[in-house]
């Protein structure tokens, strides 16, 4: 058989493959696009984050979250850490991360050849075995010439999905410490009342002794029976707030089984001395949040589609096919075998299909992602600011209950039980004043609650993470455990 000619038609294809670009490490490594995440997400709220791939891995991260909560009283910032490193659904971000990198990993490299060979006229009896083989190469020259746009759009998709990712996980973090501290606050609720409900049981024994006597008629021991009524069914609501406020941590924070038997502190902690002052925060805020960088990325991909659109807009399919063909004839008692290259070039004609549609649609996306970004910017903008003006006013608010209301309840108290002792006034006017002070720090406690749930979503505001992201937690104070064995 002669096949010199061959070689030429066989390598040309190859050729095409050899156009490729190397590989990017940061595309085949295990851990692709992780450390980004990790080191952008570690500046911004000062925790560990960690990518469990394997079993051995998962049953690590496990131990180490049940030797940090398990019988423990927690801080917000344990409970932070813990639904880092055991919340699932951060997992599969973290996953999705990968995905986008070996989706990139595979625009990166060449479409296989396709070979084909074939076998005519099997069985000739003239021939022997066959009459003739047939051999073809089909590679597609639009992959080749189009591969570095694709790996550019990848990349986005890559870098979008580390921001993505990023911005996960503030979000669970500015999540579990807000649950932190409502589960904290609901117990301090409780607190509060049971001890309201200790003295309107005092008040409501008291009138019931007085009614057996005489000295106080029904419609006064009614009055006191109705409020201790209505106080035992806002105790029995509390707990119940309680309970779900601390299942929500629970639930962020990935725990199950014996892992649930943890403790949140009974109050939340004093104020800060000052709420701290904040220059530029829309600027930082411009400059820091994570979905808005994301938001440019998406603007940035739809600028890449739109250049892969316009070069593909008249030729969206080009193939080379090479080949040969040998087919062998009958001489004298012989045979002898004759060799034809082969070359193709296959393409869709655009006769119907001109590409002005995908154009066109190439265009209002990039137009739609234009408009995303900007509507994304007054909005980062606007909450940064409403969140700094929240933070300085429930700070005021917090320090006047503080400074201002319960101080005077407390002199009520104590002028009142005076004036008891003196029998100046009676007991229920004195119970009225203790329950009083008691609503008094209970309006306290929830000021206070406010003001730690705006300091979170301060910051929040400036890294990404709120409800208008899609939180991140790191400066001002930290929460720790308040007084008290938790609950």
């Amino acid at each position: 058989m002669r096949f010199k000619s061959l070689p030429v038609i066989f390598g040309f294809p190859l050729v095409l493959g050899a156009c490729a670009t190397a590989i990017p490490g940061a595309y085949t490594d295990p851990n692709a696009g992780f450390a980004t995440v990790s080191g952008q997400t570690s500046a911004a709220i000062g925790k560990r984050t960690a990518f469990a791939q394997t079993q051995a891995q998962n049953d690590a991260l496990a131990r180490e979250v049940q030797g940090m909560v398990q019988g423990k009283t927690i801080s917000a910032d344990t409970a932070v850490q813990a639904a880092l490193l055991n919340n699932k659904g951060l997992q599969a971000s973290y996953a999705n991360v990968g995905l986008s990198a070996a989706e990139a990993w595979q625009q990166a490299t060449p479409v296989n050849p396709i070979v084909s060979i074939g076998v005519l006229g099997i069985g000739a009896p003239e021939l022997g075995a066959y009459r003739a083989i047939e051999g073809l190469f089909r590679a597609n020259i639009l992959d080749a010439t189009t591969r570095k746009q694709r790996v550019a759009l990848a990349d986005v998709n890559f870098r979008t999905a580390q921001l993505t990712a990023a911005n996960d996980t503030l979000t669970l973090a500015n999540q579990t410490r807000q649950a932190w501290i409502n589960a904290v606050a609901a117990f301090e609720t409780v607190s509060y009342l049971k001890r309201a409900k200790a003295t309107s049981d005092a008040g409501s024994e008291l009138a019931r002794k007085l009614g057996e006597t005489g000295a106080l008629n029904k419609a006064g021991q009614a009055r006191e029976q109705a409020f201790n009524a209505e106080l035992a069914g806002q105790l029995a609501q509390a707990r119940l707030n309680a309970i779900r406020a601390k299942e929500d941590l629970t639930r962020l924070m990935g725990l199950w089984g014996a892992d649930v038997d943890y403790y949140v502190p009974d109050a939340l902690p004093a104020l800060p001395r000052s709420a701290r002052r904040i220059t530029n925060v829309e600027a930082k805020a411009l400059q820091n949040r994570f979905d808005l960088r994301v938001a440019k990325l998406g603007l940035e991909a739809q600028a890449a589609a739109f250049g892969l659109t316009d070069q593909t807009r008249l030729v969206t399919d080009l193939e080379l096919i090479a080949g040969f063909e040998a087919e062998r004839e009958a001489e004298d008692g012989g045979t002898s075998t004759e060799t034809t290259p082969q070359l193709e070039l296959e393409f869709a004609i655009p006769i119907y299909d001109t590409g002005e549609a995908r154009m066109r649609k190439a265009e209002l996306a990039y137009l739609q992602a234009a408009n995303v970004l900007a509507e994304k910017a007054v909005n980062v903008r606007s909450e940064a600011r409403g969140a700094e003006a929240a933070y300085h006013a429930s700070y005021k608010i917090a320090r006047h209950y503080r400074d201002v209301l319960v101080p005077l309840r407390n002199t009520v108290e104590e002028e009142g039980l005076l004036s008891y002792n003196g029998m100046i006034t009676s007991t229920f006017e004195l119970l009225a004043d203790v329950r009083e002070k008691l609503a008094a720090s209970l309006e306290s406690a929830n000021a206070r609650r406010e003001f730690f749930m705006a300091q979170a979503d301060l910051t929040a505001a400036i890294y990404g993470g709120g409800a208008g992201s899609g939180g991140a937690v790191g400066e001002g104070a930290t929460l720790a455990a308040g007084g008290g064995a938790g609950h």
